[in-house]
């Protein structure tokens, strides 16, 4: 174990799902030396997880105000303050502006913005002097990808929220930073995989040879939760200066794909015939 982060408290909210990025920052977190709390919505899952890193599993839908409330009940009867707090929640929703409809809209705000925007608020009173709050936002918060406008447009609020909250929390001893991916081998771009052809085209436009992985996530994120870390009201862009190329465009992939398979890349959006 290493222990730079000794004696701390976390607490990561998204970690309901097997292998996915909060889970494997709460790994390396646990590993460090924090103990965490882990949230999200699946009992079952949290509970594995917290058996191998010795956390504390409990339940919390990001998008209700009472669950929220409850959750900052629990880490407050389990580990009295915190350290440490990560907002590792998101939907991948790929959908051309147009065809974006109201129950979408509305979703992916209260996932993506107003969720976490109360998330903030319920923890904040919990954190310590010294403590590091940690929101994982996107590399295409900044930069283009063709079919994502609601997905990039709530990263981008929430991303400028975190800056809001550096600002007005900093005189309270509190850092508050972003962490900005591109595609990352995770389970919410699993699809992007088993396309042949699209993985292969993003991984072209980074110019370190390939896409992230999500220890390079956690690696970022243990920096940014670490004493060492003197920063705030930031963005990291931890993508391997994707930011410096660009997403591939669409007509990019599509050809790719063609070219792999012969028959163009599915649409989710399109009615699929037969």
């Amino acid at each position: 174990m290493n222990d730079t982060l000794k004696g701390k408290t976390g607490l990561i909210i998204g970690a309901g799902t097997r292998d996915n990025m909060a889970q494997v920052i709460a790994r390396r977190l646990a590993h460090d030396g924090a103990r965490m709390i882990l949230a999200g919505r699946d009992a079952a899952e949290l509970e594995r997880l917290a058996q191998d890193i010795d956390g504390v599993p409990t339940t919390c839908d990001i998008t209700s105000q009472e669950s929220l409330a409850v959750l900052a009940e629990t880490a407050r009867a389990q580990v009295g303050g915190l350290d440490i707090v990560i907002n590792a929640t998101g939907w991948g929703l790929l959908k051309p502006f147009a065809l974006t409809t109201d129950a979408e809209l509305r979703r992916m705000t209260d996932l993506q913005f107003i969720g976490p925007f109360q998330f903030f608020q319920a923890m904040l009173p919990l954190m310590r002097r010294g403590s590091s709050l940690i929101q994982i936002s996107s590399a295409t918060a900044t930069i283009m990808l063709d079919d994502h406008s609601a997905y990039m447009g709530t990263k981008a609020g929430i991303d400028h929220v975190v800056r809001c909250i550096a600002n007005e929390y900093g005189p309270c001893g509190i850092r508050a930073n972003s962490v900005s991916p591109g595609i990352t081998a995770t389970p919410m771009a699993a699809g992007a995989k088993l396309v042949p052809g699209v993985w292969e085209t993003y991984e072209k436009h980074y110019p370190l040879g390939r896409a992230g992985t999500a220890d390079d996530i956690a690696d970022a994120v243990a920096w940014l939760a670490s004493d060492g870390c003197f920063m705030s009201g930031q963005n990291l862009q931890v993508n391997g200066g994707l930011t410096l190329r660009g997403n591939p465009t669409s007509e990019e992939v599509d050809a790719a794909v063609i070219a792999a398979t012969g028959k163009p890349r599915p649409r989710p959006w399109q009615k699929q015939e037969g």
